[in-house]
């Protein structure tokens, strides 16, 4: 049976497709950024469909220091080399090279490395140099995508790896890096990146794509309660919490529905599977909560029950007790770096409307009322 909001293409973002595969085909790096939810995965995966590029995927998440990016770029590396004659020019690659190719006794390729400690980036430079020449040789265009890439920097605090990559992204070759983050951040106005940001999708493009899945299950919206409008309201254009909040309105419907039903959603079952859904998950945001600082929790706090586009006011600062200076636009540039808030482009609101939601929900239940004393 068809399932809806399980997207098969991209939902929306046509005209950054276009600037990616357009990057891609001049074989500029590409920095991508938006919320986690809005896409970036399908929007890389996309392009490189489309361009018929080989892709290897890096999540600097799983990167606890040095050592753990090497070994993951280099079994990255090696898992695209699926024919023999690869893996043979590989080896013969090796020769020579700090780098070995290993080959175990089930044919499971390895390369592995001995050298020193703090002399790590010579082995760096010699996989990007393999990964450059082997797409050269074979006639293909590679391309290396850093998911959460601005975590490099828990464990790389001078920023050497990062000038080391910076290096390679700098110079045209047979790599496309695409560095994958939530803000611009400090690559603002970098020339050797084609920044491709990805907004909230617009209601016009929205609207018709979730009436759509949802007609796949001979389910429509009821125009009389307004339950699409509501529908759009609880989601402000996130395409994950979208599909989140598509898919439990259906399976809700389904566990209730009876033979007279006629499959028309009304009001207050978008607003139940919406509470349902924010319930479940709960845990998940208050595990999210436990993770900030003081700080950033009160000005979440603050614009999910008080949304304005101007944080900085005196007005807005004294109502709700945040400190004025540094220490309130610290948390401000950590929140949109952690993807849980918007920048002033979209009025500082909470980016993830589920947990947006939540946070009302239940502020409201403890009775929140604004701090006597500032937070710092």
């Amino acid at each position: 049976m068809y399932q809806p909001f399980f997207p098969t293409a991209l939902v929306g973002h046509r005209a950054e497709l276009a600037a990616m595969v357009q990057a891609i085909e001049a074989r500029q790096s590409c920095l991508v950024t938006g919320v986690p939810g809005s896409g970036r995965d399908t929007l890389i995966r996309t392009a490189a469909e489309r361009t018929g590029v080989r892709v290897i995927e890096i999540d600097c998440l799983r990167t606890l220091g040095v050592r753990q990016l090497l070994r993951h770029l280099a079994d990255r590396l090696l898992a695209m080399a699926s024919r023999p004659r690869e893996l043979a020019w590989i080896q013969n690659w090796s020769f020579g090279q700090p780098l070995t190719l290993e080959l175990g006794g089930t044919g499971q390729a390895r390369l592995t490395w001995h050298i020193a400690n703090g002399k790590e980036w010579t082995i760096f430079h010699q996989l990007l140099d393999l990964a450059q020449q082997w797409a050269e040789a074979m006639q293909f265009q590679l391309m290396i995508v850093f998911k959460n890439f601005p975590h490099l920097r828990t464990w790389d605090r001078t920023g050497t790896w990062e000038s080391h990559l910076n290096l390679y992204i700098q110079h045209e070759s047979w790599i496309n890096f695409v560095l994958v983050a939530s803000v611009v951040g400090t690559w603002e106005g970098d020339p050797s990146l084609a920044t491709i940001e990805l907004p909230p999708v617009p209601p016009e493009i929205l609207k018709p794509w979730v009436m759509e899945q949802m007609s796949q299950v001979h389910l429509r919206f009821d125009a009389e309660s307004k339950a699409l409008d509501l529908f759009l309201a609880y989601v402000q254009g996130h395409l994950g919490d979208t599909i989140a909040l598509g898919r439990r309105v259906w399976t809700d419907y389904q566990v209730c529905r009876t033979p007279e039903d006629s499959g028309l959603l009304q009001a207050h079952h978008v607003h139940q599977s919406m509470i349902a859904l924010i319930q479940d998950i709960s845990v998940t945001f208050e595990s999210l909560l436990l993770q900030l600082p003081l700080i950033q929790i009160r000005v979440l706090e603050s614009l999910c029950l008080d949304p304005t586009d101007k944080p900085h006011a005196k007005q807005y600062i004294q109502k709700h007790g945040l400190s004025r200076g540094g220490s309130l636009q610290g948390a401000l540039t950590s929140l949109q770096q952690k993807g849980l808030i918007y920048g002033v482009q979209h009025h500082y609101r909470i980016a993830l409307p589920l947990f947006n939601c939540w946070l009302k929900q239940r502020l409201s239940w403890e009775g929140y009322s604004p701090p006597e004393r500032t937070w710092s």
